[in-house]
């Protein structure tokens, strides 16, 4: 037995590239349904374990089958969720990655240099002071890592001694991303110690209620540990007032960090940089370039402005880590098995330039107005909330004077097994409607009416 191929290297690579090509041409236009899962794919997942080999090419070819026939996110008419698109650089940048398979978690020469100069790009691309940064899986890690150095640095020492009598809280508003939570609990300041905080008319955490909170959580005996400011929820798309929590932190001395993990790209458009001011003053950011820098999963950025208070939070000295050379990403980092993820963003600034990402963010920006306003237009749609900050538009279809959350719940269903669009649901003030995201460089205003007019057919 041998771990090589059946076929010459080349062979199977060329039909694993024409699997892709394939993939990339029908990724251009949108197709008329999801096909389902054939009667062949069917029999292969219920085989056991194979035991002998089966030939790569006809493996390949299976494959392609299952990809086909799974719900693909770089579709042009994917609206579900805050997705990738799959940028094609991105791709042969995890393929290159894939092969060398270098170790980030020490240094790797050429490829450490990679992804400290890529941070330097995302800090640039933003405006954002970094002194530090590191890829990772995505937002949960990514605000998992800020949190747990705004702990240390809240209270110092406790990531080897616990947070003993210590009564911690997080601030955030009521529609902040549940991986706040899940860090919270996972870093041992708890869930119940999270105050989702009251929001304004335009979905916004209000500053004055943090402020006020803070300063009675601290005549109670109790130590704030950060303040998380959500550059673009994924409910809504509203924006947080950075720079008013940036002036509430200064004042308290409260670590901020800005969850821009969907939204902060927009940071940089004409339309909507103004909903980012005071991003320069947070102590720690995150973006996913896998939701609206269109690469694909998973590519997350965290950037902090000292790297030191990433280094008190995760530096150690074991025997298997070298340390004649400083700067090893496992000092500052979460993951010890790290992926070379700085690869696509990189190969991709330098392939596309940062204007061409900015230009296809503000399309995205201009094509979420223009779904807004067709709703508006229409008799049988209504708009579940004002007009989109970002490129997320929910909405629902008014029926026949039913049960609209019902008709709504039975609306997306269809559309999902319809398969010309794909949309998820979502609640919003107890009105159940669809919540379609606009994050692809592929998506034409044609998908865009096509959202509208497929959503009014299927309710009809």
């Amino acid at each position: 037995m041998t771990l090589r191929l059946d076929v010459p290297r080349e062979i199977a690579l060329h039909s694993a590239s024409e699997i892709v090509v394939e993939a990339w041409n029908s990724f251009d236009e949108a197709r008329p349904q999801q096909p389902p899962i054939g009667s062949h794919l069917r029999t292969l997942l219920t085989a056991a374990l194979p035991e002998t080999p089966t030939g790569v090419l006809e493996v390949l070819e299976d494959a392609r089958r299952a990809l086909d026939q799974s719900i693909a996110q770089p579709r042009p008419r994917y609206f579900a969720f805050v997705a990738s698109s799959g940028l094609e650089v991105g791709v042969l940048g995890d393929l290159l990655a894939a092969c060398f398979d270098a170790n980030m978690a020490v240094w790797a020469a050429a490829a450490t240099e990679i992804e400290d100069q890529a941070i330097r790009w995302v800090a640039e691309f933003l405006g954002y002071p970094a002194g530090a940064g590191a890829f990772t899986s995505g937002g949960t890690v990514s605000n998992m890592t800020a949190l747990a150095a705004a702990r240390e640095r809240a209270v110092p020492g406790s990531r080897r001694d616990g947070l003993g009598s210590v009564s911690p809280t997080v601030y955030c508003s009521d529609e902040a991303h549940y991986s706040i939570e899940r860090a919270a609990e996972l870093l041992g300041i708890g869930s119940s110690n999270v105050r989702s905080m009251p929001i304004d008319a335009d979905r916004r955490l209000v500053p004055e209620a943090v402020a006020t909170a803070i300063r009675d959580d601290r005549a109670a005996g109790r130590t704030p540990i950060a303040v998380i400011a959500t550059a673009g929820t994924t409910l809504t798309g509203a924006c947080d007032p950075i720079e008013a929590l940036a002036d509430v932190c200064a004042d308290a001395g409260v670590w901020l960090h800005v969850d821009g993990a969907y939204g902060l790209p927009a940071a940089t458009t004409p339309s909507a940089g103004q909903l980012f001011a005071g991003l320069d003053r947070a102590d720690s950011v995150t973006l996913d370039a896998h939701k609206w820098l269109y690469l694909p999963k998973a590519c997350g950025v965290l950037l902090v402005r000292n790297r030191a208070d990433l280094a008190q939070a995760f530096s150690h000295e074991e025997a298997y880590i070298p340390h004649e050379r400083s700067g090893h990403m496992v000092d500052i980092t979460l993951e010890y098995s790290r992926p070379f993820r700085a690869l696509k963003l990189w190969l991709a600034f330098r392939a596309h330039g940062a204007q061409a990402f900015r230009d296809a963010v503000e399309d995205n920006l201009r094509q979420a107005r223009l779904l807004y306003d067709l709703v508006v237009a229409h008799d049988s749609l209504e708009p579940l909330c004002g007009p989109p900050p970002l490129s997320i538009v929910p909405f629902r279809y008014l029926g026949s004077g039913g049960d609209v959350n019902a008709e709504n719940a039975r609306l997306v269903r269809a559309l999902q097994d319809d398969g010309r669009v794909w949309v998820a649901p979502a609640t919003i003030d107890e009105k159940v409607g669809l919540r379609p995201c606009f994050v692809n460089f592929r998506t034409t205003d044609n998908d865009v009416r096509a959202l509208v007019d497929i959503a009014v057919e299927l309710g009809s």
